[in-house]
C-alpha cells in the first residue's frame, strides 16, 4: 500500500482521481473520466464554440442597450470554452475545434433576429451541458454542469424576454 488514495469508480466507466472543482463558472482539475463524459463535454465545447461565433454576429445587430449584456454572455461561453478545453486535455482527449463558421436558422438581420439568435445559442448550449449532466457520475463534472446549465438558464431567461417569448425560464432546462 502507497498510501495514495484508490480512484473512485464513476458509473461512465471510468474514473475520478481528483475530482473536478468549480471556480466561478469552470471546470478545473478533472482528471480520468470515462468515454461516454468525454464525448459529452466534446459536444459541451462544441456548443461554446458555436455560442462565441453566435454572440459576435448578434452584436453587430444588437441595439446599444444590449450590447454590454451580450458581450458579457460570450465572456462566459469564452471561459466555459475554456474550461472545457482544459479539462479535455487533463484528461488526454484532444478538444474538437471550432468551425469556421456557423449556419443560423433564421438570417440575422437586426436586433430582434440577434436577440432570437441568443435565445437559441442559449438553449443549444443548456441542452449541451444537461448532456454532460446526464452522462457522468464525477461529482465535480455534475456541479460543473449544473452550475453551466445555471448560469446559462439566466442567460437564456434575459434573451427570452428581450423577444418576448414567455416563458423566460422553461421548466426544464436543456430539455429539447
Amino acid at each position: 500500500m502507497t498510501g495514495a488514495p484508490e480512484p473512485d469508480p464513476t458509473p461512465d466507466g471510468g474514473a475520478s482521481v481528483v475530482d473536478a472543482s468549480v471556480v466561478g463558472a469552470s471546470v478545473v482539475g478533472a482528471s480520468v473520466v470515462g468515454d461516454v463524459a468525454v464525448g459529452a463535454l466534446q459536444d459541451a465545447l462544441a456548443a461554446e464554440h458555436a455560442a462565441l461565433w453566435c454572440y459576435s454576429l448578434a452584436v453587430a445587430f444588437l441595439p446599444a442597450e444590449q450590447l454590454a449584456q451580450a458581450r458579457e454572455d460570450a465572456e462566459a461561453h469564452r471561459v466555459l470554452r475554456s474550461a472545457v478545453e482544459g479539462t479535455l486535455d487533463q484528461v488526454g482527449a484532444r478538444p474538437v475545434s471550432a468551425q469556421p463558421a456557423y449556419a443560423t436558422p433564421q438570417p440575422v438581420l437586426d436586433g430582434p433576429s440577434a436577440a432570437a439568435l441568443a435565445v437559441l445559442t442559449e438553449t443549444d448550449a443548456l441542452a449541451a451541458w444537461r448532456s454532460v449532466l446526464e452522462r457522468t457520475g464525477d461529482r465535480g463534472l455534475r456541479q460543473a454542469a449544473l452550475d453551466a446549465l445555471t448560469g446559462g438558464t439566466l442567460r437564456c431567461a434575459r434573451w427570452r424576454v428581450v423577444v418576448g417569448s414567455p416563458p423566460a425560464i422553461p421548466i426544464f432546462p436543456g430539455r429539447p
